[in-house]
């Protein structure tokens, strides 16, 4: 899951964000709710994430309830690709 996390929060600070340390970008910092991230950005990051990793999204979990935080993003991914 780490490898999972630590893709996620690059991808981030590097494509959306623009944080060159990653200070402000914790594993629980919320990401949906808090508007750090938008719908548009959103659907670019599961992009990301299905390319990467090799799995595929349905439309009903495009959601703060598995994206909102870099922890539930690893978690669900993980749970995506173990099936």
């Amino acid at each position: 899951m780490d490898e999972i996390k630590d893709a996620t929060r690059n991808y981030l600070k590097e494509h959306v964000l623009n944080l060159a340390d990653g200070g402000a970008l914790n594993d629980d910092t919320p990401l949906i709710s808090s508007g750090l991230v938008d719908s548009i950005t959103t659907l670019h990051m599961v992009e990301f994430l299905e390319q990467k990793f090799k799995i595929e999204f349905e439309p009903h979990e495009v959601d703060k309830e598995h994206l909102d935080t870099i922890d539930k993003i690893g978690s669900f991914v993980s749970s995506k690709i173990t099936g």
